[in-house]
C-alpha cells in the first residue's frame, strides 16, 4: 500500500525524466512502444493466466480479450509519435504540438491491462511521463506490466507505478501540484471526486466512467441474432464491462418472442471457474461485487420486474466463491433502479417500445452516454437512429470494434476520448507561434 510520500517520489522522478523524454525523437519513442507490444505478445500465456487468477475471467477469453486487445492497442501507437512533429500553418501562426507533461493514471480492475495500455501508449507517444495507480483488486497485472517496461529499457522516471488505495494514492495524485494531467477510468462517483480534487491545481482531467448502455432492436431486425448477441455480450467478463449493453429495447410486437430467446440464450451460458474447460462466464471479481449485483437483482424483483432467468441463488452445481447467475428481467420500466443504475454484473433488462421515437427516448433517458447499439435490416434507417442516441459510440448490427475510433462518453459517462489519434490529443498541448 503506497502513500503520499511514494507519490511525491514518483512525481519527482517523472518531472526529472520529462525534460529529456519529451525531446526524444519520435522514432525512438515509437521503437519503445513497438518493443512493449512485442513483450506483451511474447508473454500472452503468462499474462492471460495472471488476469484469470486475479479477475476470474475464463482463460481462453482472457487470452483474446484481456491480452489480445491491449496488445493490439499498444501496437497501434507505434507510428503515432510522428503525429507530434507535424506542424500546421494558420494565417501568420505556426501551430505546434507539445507533450502535456507529467500524467497520473487511475485504472480499474475489469480490464486491468487494456485500461493501462490505453493510457500509457498514447502518453509515451506524446512524450509524457507518468505515474500509474492500478486497482487494488488487480495489482499483479500492473506489476507484471511494469516488469515488461523495465525489460525494454524505458528511461528511468518515464513510467512509475504506485500501488495502493484510491483514497490515499489516487487522491494524492489528483491534488499534486506537479502533475499536469490525470486520466481515470472507473465509476462516476470516483471520477467526480478526482475532478473535484484536480480543480485546485487546474489540471486537465480525462474521465472514462460509468455506463448503462442501450441496444435498440428495430422492427425489421433479425431478432434471434440481435437478442442472442446482446445476452452473450452482457455475460462477457461477468458483466463487468462499462460499455455492456444492459438495456435491450424491443418492439412490443416482438417482445414475447424476444423474452423467450433471451431466456434460452442466458440459460445456455456455461458458468464456472476461470481455468475450467468450456466456461464462458467466471465469477465476479470479489465478494463485495457479488453482493452488489445480488442486491440489484433483489431490487428488480421488489420493483415488480419479471425475473425471466437467473436470480440471487448460486449457479447450478456451484456452492462457493463469488459467482452470480446470469440474469434477465422483463416487464421493466425505464425509471426502475435496475434500468437506470450501473449494476456492473450479468444483469439484462428488457424494455418494450411502441414507436421508433419512443425507443430513442428510452435509450436517451439516462445520466450515462458511453455506448449503444442498433439492430436493423435497413442499415440507413439504423444509422439515422444511431445518430439520435446521445452516446460516444454506437455499434450497428454488431459492427466490429475499431481501435482507431475514439472511445468515450457523453453526460456522466465522462470527458475526453481514448484510442487512436483522438486518444493522443488528450496528452498534448497546442502552442501557436505568431510570425
Amino acid at each position: 500500500c503506497g502513500n503520499s510520500n511514494d507519490v511525491d517520489r514518483a512525481v519527482m522522478a517523472s518531472r526529472v525524466a520529462f525534460s529529456s523524454w519529451s525531446q526524444t525523437p519520435a522514432a525512438e519513442r515509437g521503437a519503445f512502444i513497438a518493443k512493449l507490444a512485442e513483450k506483451i505478445t511474447e508473454n500472452v500465456e503468462e499474462v492471460a493466466a495472471l488476469v484469470a487468477e486475479e479477475l476470474g475471467m475464463p482463460l481462453a477469453l482472457s487470452k483474446t480479450v484481456q491480452v489480445g486487445l491491449p496488445n493490439a492497442v499498444m501496437a497501434s501507437y507505434t507510428d503515432m509519435p510522428a503525429v507530434m512533429d507535424k506542424e500546421e500553418r494558420l494565417g501568420n501562426s505556426l501551430l505546434i504540438k507539445e507533450a502535456i507533461g507529467v500524467c497520473a493514471f487511475i485504472t480499474p480492475w475489469n480490464l486491468p491491462l487494456h485500461q493501462i495500455v490505453a493510457k500509457v501508449a498514447p502518453a509515451l507517444a506524446a512524450g509524457c511521463t507518468m505515474i500509474l495507480k492500478p486497482s487494488s483488486e488487480t495489482p499483479l497485472t500492473a506489476l507484471y506490466f511494469a516488469g515488461l517496461v523495465a525489460e525494454v529499457g524505458l528511461p528511468p522516471g518515464v513510467f512509475n507505478l504506485v500501488t495502493g488505495s484510491g483514497k490515499v494514492v489516487g487522491e494524492a495524485m489528483a491534488m499534486h501540484p506537479d502533475i499536469d494531467m490525470v486520466s481515470i477510468t472507473g465509476s462516476t462517483s470516483a471520477g467526480i471526486r478526482v475532478a473535484e480534487l484536480a480543480a485546485s491545481t487546474v489540471k486537465r482531467v480525462s474521465q472514462e466512467l460509468g455506463g448503462k448502455s442501450a441496444c435498440i432492436v428495430l422492427d425489421d431486425a433479425d431478432l434471434d441474432l440481435a437478442v442472442d448477441s446482446v445476452v452473450r455480450a452482457v455475460c462477457m467478463n461477468s458483466g463487468q464491462v462499462c460499455a455492456a449493453l444492459t438495456r435491450l429495447i424491443l418492439p412490443r410486437a416482438e417482445y414475447k418472442k424476444a423474452i423467450a430467446i433471451a431466456k434460452m440464450t442466458v440459460e445456455s451460458v456455461v458458468v464456472g471457474g476461470a481455468f475450467d474447460d468450456g466456461v464462458y462466464m467466471g465469477p465476479m471479481v470479489s465478494r463485495l461485487q457479488q453482493e452488489t449485483v445480488r442486491t440489484y437483482i433483489k431490487k428488480g424483483i421488489k420493483e415488480g420486474a419479471t425475473l425471466v432467468a437467473g436470480g440471487v441463488e448460486m449457479p447450478n452445481g456451484i456452492s462457493k466463491a463469488f459467482f452470480v447467475k446470469p440474469t434477465v428481467f422483463a416487464d421493466v420500466k425505464n425509471d426502475m433502479i435496475i434500468a437506470q443504475e450501473e449494476i456492473f454484473g450479468p444483469v439484462l433488462v428488457l424494455i418494450p417500445y411502441d414507436s421508433e421515437a419512443e425507443a430513442i427516448e428510452i435509450a436517451n433517458e439516462s445520466i450515462f452516454g458511453l455506448f449503444g447499439a442498433v439492430w436493423g435490416k435497413d442499415v440507413d434507417r439504423a444509422m439515422k437512429v444511431a445518430t439520435k442516441m446521445r452516446t460516444g459510440q454506437v455499434t450497428i448490427n454488431n459492427g466490429e470494434f475499431n481501435l482507431s475510433a475514439p472511445f468515450g462518453g457523453y453526460k456522466q459517462s465522462g470527458n475526453g476520448r481514448e484510442l487512436g489519434v483522438y486518444g493522443l490529443h488528450e496528452f498534448m498541448e497546442m502552442k501557436s507561434l505568431q510570425l
